[in-house]
């Protein structure tokens, strides 16, 4: 008697273990619904980026016996805007680099960490740096091509983590990234890479990809 009463407790607590299971399991696809609805009548729309200036401080190209060295200092002023009526956005982490060419040429710089609520604005200008960054053969040559003619693009890429805020439920971490680009004009192609010159031409809006 009493081994089988030792079977039935075992029995008990093995059916207890599945109905709280099964209520955990209930209660995680209850939330994960919720968090699906919220998202799909909300729908949160990517935040926009501008470009509203760039000024470009040094661009100095050295040759080497292997490849080119290109010294750069841009000063860049990007804004940003929530388009949204009821989303908040978290920026955790933002890294802004200039590129040229898909080779980034700067030292990411890190802006700091906002929160951007529902039509607000934020505006961010850092001053990007690359001194002695390596620089390809063909990549030297297209420098020098354009500076020649006269007009310079250049690429401002940021890169980051956020979040979106709906009243007091606040998501996860996603992947942000943007990319604009910065077009530089003179009137004075000399043929040689070089700072003195060149303009910002205007206002240029940004590629955003979460």
């Amino acid at each position: 008697m009493s081994k089988d009463c030792g079977n039935h407790g075992d029995d008990d607590l093995r059916r207890s273990c599945r109905r709280l299971l099964a209520i955990l399991l209930v209660l995680v696809l209850l939330v994960a619904i919720i968090a699906l609805i919220i998202y799909l009548v909300l729908r949160p729309t990517h935040p926009r980026f501008f470009l509203q200036d760039a000024s470009l401080r040094q661009l100095d190209l050295s040759n080497g016996t292997s490849s080119s060295v290109l010294s750069t200092a841009l000063q860049v002023t990007v804004a940003s805007r929530n388009p949204n009526d009821k989303v908040g956005v978290y920026y955790d982490r933002l890294d802004v680099y200039a590129s040229y060419k898909y080779q980034q040429i700067t030292v990411a710089a890190s802006l700091p960490a906002v929160y951007q609520g529902h039509g607000d604005v934020d505006v961010w200008s850092p001053v990007l740096s690359g001194p002695d960054v390596p620089f390809a053969p063909y990549l030297a040559d297209a420098l020098r091509q354009d500076c020649q003619a006269g007009y310079l693009i250049l690429q401002v890429k940021i890169d980051g983590r956020v979040r979106w805020k709906v009243g007091s439920w606040i998501s996860g971490h996603y992947h942000l990234f943007v990319t604009c680009p910065a077009f530089l004009v003179t009137t004075g192609g000399n043929g040689a890479p070089g700072a003195s010159g060149f303009k910002f031409q205007t206002t240029t809006y940004c590629r955003v990809e979460v």
